[in-house]
């Protein structure tokens, strides 16, 4: 037979507070990361106009909508409950203690009290609490000696254990004496709220026994009788349960669509205790309904699991004031929204808007369309709010505004129903456009700023405005793009490389430096995360490794606040071992800033064109340009917005690599430093650093530029890595101190030396 439900993940619940006897199915996604994905990636919100008791059931990319699974099994009703026993014992006992009793660890005190009643004997408890409530009020005494009932049944009943991976044990409640007593209780009550109460914990205490039956012949005897409050519905979801044990699922799934349309606080329960296994249960299910309305109610689950539009539809035709029609809807419009994907970096905004128009299901829109018009639904505001905006799904625009026009003064007087209207509005108006103008700018700038500016900030709650946020910004950068306006188009949708062409970069400048601004480029201005003072600073760096010192100078004055900034090391120590964090911990007599080493190194560079004390001048030069690549403790210097940040060469995008991995100009000083050495260890020092700058390349070429990690390959290996420069330093200089030190530090020469 035909099966009517996929489960993605299997989740097992508290058994009693579901009605089920053990397995429950959930399908809504499989991420357990919330609903970020809907709040992202939506502009329709359910929540502005649908009941809280069905929010579990909207749309969801995880088990539930808005949580990871529903922990309210235990607690779900306290709040009913103790209103109700409240009202009953006003006067005799005050809110406070009708809680303690009801929801918190109160048994012992309960157990104390019973024993008093019983034996007429005074304990700690009963001299407690005489000093509270009169022990013998009427009404006191029958609450207390109920809960003394109600209490060891609920020991079966609670469970901690939400939700689990593995089957979990079903309890038995098979203490037939307590029943007994409930049983008496019950018959022998004349107090109606007393005896409903009774009534109530009689099926709970069956449904938990080893004889379930009892529950059904209790209340198919009982049940016309009774009251249909809440209750009610619980004792028929237990009901429902029992069936379902039986694999009598036709008949389960019947009752739990009662207790779905009759009880919204338990919605979420039987929406996920409710499965036809086969066609067959369902025709069956259906066949048992013994109207529209009840009928409506099996299809209001059925769309939650499968097929939303086959519902909608069905419904309507039955009962088209139903309630659960709206959920459905926002269910409906949410997978819509689903289907919208576009591509602008390979595609026109033209070709784009063809693309989601062919994504769209035309016969959605038509059903909708057809309710809306109706207006035999109990919301018709919500169903044209809806219309409108699969009017503009569909490229309709001129019929959304419309729509939109109609429906304005007809929505809830709320800021999420008024905020969603402006969202839907803002959408439309930002579609109809496709080339950019002062003219059209008008009719999305006043929303723009609402959407980046005062929302972020001033949030309204449940409002879905990130996907309006973050998809205006690429489709009006896909729009600038296609004008040949990079500067816009950037501004709206920053790029990783926009800043590596030099016209780019300028034509920035220039933009930020305008004093004055068409109201949306002073919109895309302030919205833009980088500011020229981050531009200049990245020219500083670029010129600093382009060894143009003047120039790096120049942009550094301009970068505002970094220039004074304070290296973690010394820049201009040449260790012989890499150690980024102790150089950074290592005392420092004295400490540089950003600008102050830029002209340091100028002094230096002048000092070796004038041949002053060119080699301990090369040395530190070498050790600053060292330093300030990826292999240095001077990061800070280049990690910036438009570089980037990462410990990794890999988190650079390849421009940047090239130059944060290159030891030309390390070496370049070295060499120079080596020629004017005047003693062995001061060239065994600079035949070291070399080295250093050899094996660095050796990484760069084996690893980095295959954007691969050194951590992968840590052990590559003494000769590969080193070659050269080891050899020259272990057959010229073994007899310098500073050769001994690189053994004693220098982990790779020492496993080179000795050959390990």
């Amino acid at each position: 037979m035909k099966k009517l439900f996929s489960s993605k993940l299997l989740l097992v619940f508290s058994t009693g507070l579901l009605f089920t006897y053990g397995l429950i199915y959930a399908c809504g996604g499989d991420g357990w990361y919330g609903d970020w994905y809907y709040g992202g990636n939506s502009n329709f919100a359910p929540e502005a106009f649908v009941d809280n008791s069905y929010s579990p059931l909207f749309l969801s990319g995880d088990v539930f909508y808005g949580i990871r699974f529903d922990d309210q099994h235990d607690s779900r009703f306290n709040t009913l409950i103790t209103a109700d026993w409240e009202t009953f014992l006003k006067g005799s006992m005050n809110a406070e203690t009708v809680k303690f009793f009801l929801i918190d660890k109160s048994e012992k005190d309960i157990n104390d009290l019973e024993n008093y009643y019983s034996s007429k004997k005074e304990n700690a408890s009963s001299s407690k609490w005489s000093a509270v409530f009169n022990l013998n009020d009427k009404k006191v005494k029958a609450f207390l000696r109920f809960l003394y009932l109600a209490k060891k049944v609920e020991a079966t009943s609670v469970s901690n254990r939400y939700w689990s991976y593995d089957v979990v044990e079903v309890k038995v409640f098979s203490d037939w004496e307590t029943i007994a007593g409930i049983e008496k209780a019950y018959q022998n009550n004349s107090d109606d709220f007393l005896k409903n109460r009774y009534w109530f914990q009689l099926m709970k205490a069956y449904f938990y026994s080893d004889d379930k039956q009892k529950a059904i012949d209790f209340f198919d005897k009982t049940s016309e009788s009774v009251v249909k409050n809440t209750l009610y519905y619980r004792a028929l979801g237990y009901c429902a349960g029992v069936y379902y044990g039986r694999e009598e699922y036709a008949k389960s799934n019947y009752l739990y669509s009662k207790v779905f349309d009759k009880c919204p606080e338990m919605r979420v329960v039987t929406a996920y205790s409710f499965h036809p296994q086969e066609e067959k249960d369902w025709n069956e299910s259906l066949a048992l309904a013994k109207n529209n309305q009840e009928k409506a109610a099996l299809w209001a689950i059925h769309g939650y699991y499968k097929e939303e539009f086959k519902a909608i539809a069905a419904i309507f035709e039955l009962d088209p004031s139903s309630e659960h029609l709206n959920y459905l809807l926002t269910r409906l419009i949410n997978n819509q929204e689903n289907k919208i994907s576009d591509n602008y970096k390979d595609l026109s905004v033209a070709d784009n808007n063809k693309a989601k128009l062919a994504q769209m299901d035309k016969s959605v829109l038509s059903l909708v369309q057809k309710i809306a018009g109706s207006k035999e639904t109990n919301k018709p505001y919500l169903w044209n709010i809806a219309l409108g905006y699969l009017q503009s799904l569909n490229g309709e625009y001129a019929k959304a505004d419309k729509t939109y026009d109609g429906v304005a003064s007809k929505l809830p007087k709320t800021p999420l129903a008024e905020g969603q209207l402006r969202i839907l509005r803002f959408v439309n108006n930002l579609n109809k456009i496709t080339k950019i103008n002062s003219s059209n700018e008008k009719t999305i700038l006043k929303d723009l700023n609402w959407i980046y500016k005062e929302l972020p900030s001033h949030t309204i709650e449940n409002l879905r405005f990130n996907n309006a946020l973050n998809g205006s910004k690429t489709y009006l950068a896909a729009l600038y793009k296609g004008q040949k306006n990079d500067v816009m188009s950037e501004l709206f949708l920053p790029t990783d490389d926009f800043y590596d062409n030099d016209e780019n970069l300028q034509a920035m400048k220039d933009f930020l430096s305008k004093t004055k601004k068409s109201a949306i480029e002073t919109l895309a201005a302030s919205i833009y995360t980088l500011k020229l003072s981050d531009i200049n600073n990245f020219q500083a760096v670029k010129a600093a490794f382009a060894d143009d010192i003047p120039e790096a100078i120049a942009f550094m004055e301009k970068s505002d606040s970094t220039q004074y900034e304070v290296f973690l090391g010394n820049p201009f120590n040449g260790n012989i071992k890499d150690c980024h964090d102790c150089e950074h911990a290592a005392y420092q007599r004295r400490k540089f800033t950003q600008m102050e080493f830029l002209k340091i190194i100028k002094e230096m560079e002048d000092n070796v064109a004038n041949n002053i004390d060119v080699y301990n001048n090369s040395l530190l030069l070498g050790n600053a340009f060292y330093n300030i690549s990826h292999f240095g403790n001077a990061r800070s210097f280049y990690e910036r917005p438009i570089v980037g940040y990462g410990s990794d060469p890999s988190y650079f995008r390849e421009a940047i690599k090239e130059k944060i991995l290159s030891s030309v100009l390390p070496k370049k000083y070295y060499q120079k430093a080596f020629k004017a050495a005047t003693t062995k260890e001061q060239k065994a020092k600079c035949v070291y650093l070399l080295s250093k700058c050899e094996r660095n390349e050796y990484y760069d070429q084996m690893f980095y530029s295959q954007n691969m990690s050194l951590w992968d390959y840590y052990d590559v290996g003494v000769s590969s890595s080193a070659r050269n420069g080891f050899k020259t330093l272990q057959k010229e200089y073994s007899d310098t101190d500073y050769y001994q030190e690189v053994i004693a530090e220098c982990g790779s020469f020492n496993k080179f030396v000795y050959q390990r």
